[in-house]
């Protein structure tokens, strides 16, 4: 027998409490108790955003309201300007391209974050620009960018908006919506909400729907026309049911945790795993500013970080992920955002020390593991 463990960067892990409420009967999308279900998804998706905006609620992958963020908001031959530091950021200027956007791309060596004067320089180049888009945590290298001080240049400009990509980091970050003047946030189901992939969620600040009346390239993710559904505790169309009822059970176990702890959590994790691997001798990938969602790792001298990747799978069950495009082979990623706790942390270290003792890497089984106890355990 073999357990499977699941320390992929999304889908994440579903607590049992989830899968539980997502296995009640079916209920009708247009009857009084989905009315209810959903007007209290609303205001606690709020609570999470940290915003009193509209909060939208997608049947899509995080990737449908990258979309509609777009589309919605921007006409063709408008100007974007898009930080590009690694795969997803690099999917925001795709898309924008696939919509007509003309689009200044602000290409980052993958590994760092964007520096906020260079978003400046390319404002002051365009000065028409429509929108910036960026990601607050960008899950291909396992890089944060400082979101609030992209905000504080992106507020004060009247006819610009700021689009952040947050899907994997919304609940594991701080990310103030309201309080910081952002836009636009979009994140997925699958990563630190704790649940499978599905939905999308994207809030919309009043500067941002002055846009949306000049743009309207899209019928399925009309924003405009959910919004209007929603504010009446219904979609503009058929609503993964199933996944909305299992998010109600997982917003009310965050707000349980509480915002503060939850994001705390995730530090104490993260710096636990980071310095864990370096304890084995090995180096994390981010130069700087690394992600608290997840922990990209340089793959070894000599051993291929994709063995590293499917041995942990093949022989021990643990589903991690690879490096991508010119990446493939030399790192390898471990998340810990979401339904994570100590011994996730622990148990994938382990995972990983055995993984490079099987390979001939020369680790001394227990380093990492052991340094991660050190800065996990609670003293009495």
């Amino acid at each position: 027998m073999q357990k499977r463990y699941l320390f992929a960067p999304g889908p994440t892990q579903v607590p049992p409490e989830v899968l539980l409420a997502m296995a009640s009967p079916m209920i009708h999308h247009r009857a009084p108790d989905f009315v209810e279900l959903f007007e209290q998804v609303q205001a606690d998706l709020q609570w999470l955003f940290q915003t009193t905006n509209d909060v939208l609620v997608l049947a899509s992958s995080g990737t449908g309201g990258m979309e509609g963020s777009v589309a919605n908001f921007l006409s063709p031959g408008d100007k974007a300007i898009v930080v590009n530091m690694g795969k997803f950021g690099e999917r925001w200027g795709k898309i924008c391209k696939s919509f007509g956007v003309v689009v200044d791309e602000i290409t980052v060596e993958w590994g760092y974050a964007v520096d906020p004067k260079q978003i400046i320089d390319a404002l002051k180049k365009n000065p028409d620009t429509k929108a910036v888009f960026i990601q607050a945590s960008e899950t291909s290298t396992g890089v944060a960018n400082d979101t609030q001080a992209i905000a504080d240049i992106i507020r004060p400009l009247a006819d610009t908006i700021l689009v952040v990509d947050a899907i994997t980091a919304l609940g594991v970050l701080d990310i103030r919506t309201d309080a910081w003047g952002i836009d636009v946030v979009v994140t997925g189901s699958q990563k630190a909400l704790m649940l499978p992939p599905g939905l999308a969620f994207v809030s919309i600040s009043e500067k941002a729907w002055a846009l949306a009346d000049k743009a309207n390239n899209v019928f399925y993710y009309n924003f405009k026309k959910e919004a209007e559904s929603q504010r009446k505790q219904q979609t503009a169309f058929t609503p993964a049911v199933s996944l909305i009822v299992g998010l109600k059970e997982a917003l009310r176990m965050l707000k349980a945790e509480g915002l503060e702890n939850i994001f705390l959590r995730h530090v104490r994790l993260a710096n636990a795993m980071r310095e864990g691997v370096k304890a084995t001798g090995l180096s994390i990938f981010p130069k700087e500013c690394p992600s608290n969602a997840l922990t990209a790792i340089q793959a070894p001298d000599g051993i291929d970080g994709q063995k590293v990747y499917s041995r942990l799978r093949q022989s021990y069950g643990v589903t991690a992920a690879g490096g991508q495009d010119h990446l493939k082979g030399k790192i390898f990623r471990i998340a810990h955002m979401g339904y994570v706790d100590t011994f996730d942390v622990i148990m994938a270290l382990s995972a990983v020390e055995m993984v490079l003792k099987d390979l001939g890497h020369p680790v001394l089984l227990g380093a990492g593991v052991g340094k991660a106890e050190e800065l996990l355990r609670k003293p009495i």
